[in-house]
């Protein structure tokens, strides 16, 4: 599972253009990850300019 930390999140859209699953959605000013399509390959923890975005254990 990815989480999101929203206080560090600046909604820049690069996790939603690098994902290959199309599993991260802009939904107003937020992002949120649909769980069920994410195959946990972190290329959206990767991009993150902020890191914002981290793979739970």
């Amino acid at each position: 599972m990815i989480k999101i930390d929203r206080y560090r999140c600046g909604c820049c859209g690069a996790c939603v253009t690098v994902c290959p699953t199309e599993a991260i959605d802009m939904i107003g000013m937020w992002i949120e990850i649909n769980e069920d399509k994410c195959n946990r390959c972190k290329a959206c923890v990767n991009i993150c300019p902020v890191g914002a975005l981290e793979q739970e254990q």
